[in-house]
């Protein structure tokens, strides 16, 4: 079965109007950017469902990790989001998954930052590698990233797959786009969440994250795949030198390539 795809006008037209100011984009008003404020799958078909981690412009290792997977007709692919940026060739990620039958792409924080620089032309939100990233663009290319969803909700396997992760205190649902594709800590005391080096006394969200659903992440870089009762991260680092990896949620197994090489120097921890 396909997925429920909800969208309106409305909705369409409020996210226009996000992008065109500095606020962040509510999770009930994305629907420009990926077609939907949520996608939910029934799960269905007799196929495998892949989450596949940050790939970040590593073609040649997504597709190694792709002959490794061996696709039958039925299965399905979902990047968790960052295809783009840091890696040789994001241009060519994105064709890839672009034309990869039942793929589903997921909003990351670097496309989020794209997009909203493509509508807002303001520079000052821009990192010095996304200078590297925006030249080599097609029409094409923007138009494929207007289309990734927020997240995906597999209510058959009491699943959610999303690009960051959620905060602990408020149904995941409901969570704002600016929170789900940048969350990496959070601390417990001051309720304050962001990045690893930004927030002081902050711990990772998957310690706080209690379910269900059960979540499957990337965004946060570490040298092997962490797992809690509740929840998996899948980004191993692969344009840091790591693994690229994939997650098959039926089964619950793991699927791994190395990274070609080093394409970014920074260090990764295995720790939660």
């Amino acid at each position: 079965m396909r997925p429920k795809n909800r969208r309106t006008t409305a909705t369409r037209e409020r996210i226009a109007e996000a992008l065109a100011c500095e606020s962040f984009f509510p999770i009930t008003t994305i629907g420009l950017l990926h077609n939907s404020a949520k996608l939910i799958l029934e799960l269905t078909h007799p196929g495998k469902i892949y989450a596949i981690g940050d790939v970040h412009g590593c073609s040649d290792e997504l597709n190694e990790l792709l002959t490794l997977l061996e696709l039958g007709q039925h299965d399905m692919v979902v990047f968790v989001g960052d295809l783009v940026n840091r890696g040789p060739n994001s241009r060519e990620v994105l064709r890839i998954a672009r034309n990869l039958p039942g793929c589903y792409c997921l909003l990351g924080n670097h496309e989020l930052r794209l997009l909203k620089y493509r509508d807002s032309k303001d520079r000052s939100i821009l990192k010095d590698y996304d200078w590297e990233t925006i030249p080599k663009l097609g029409d094409e290319d923007w138009r494929f990233m207007r289309e990734f969803h927020l997240n995906l909700h597999f209510p058959g396997l009491n699943t959610v797959i999303v690009h960051g992760g959620f905060l602990p205190n408020i149904p995941w649902d409901d969570q704002e786009a600016n929170v789900v594709t940048q969350i990496q800590v959070y601390n417990k005391k001051t309720g304050s969440w962001g990045k690893r080096a930004d927030i002081s006394g902050g711990e990772s969200w998957m310690k706080y994250w209690h379910g269900p659903p059960f979540v499957v992440s990337g965004h946060t870089p570490r040298s092997k795949v962490v797992r809690t009762k509740w929840s998996i991260c899948i980004d191993t680092g692969c344009a840091y030198g790591g693994h690229l990896t994939a997650f098959e949620l039926t089964e619950r197994k793991i699927y791994q390539v190395k990274a070609r090489q080093t394409y970014v120097s920074k260090s990764l921890s295995d720790s939660i």
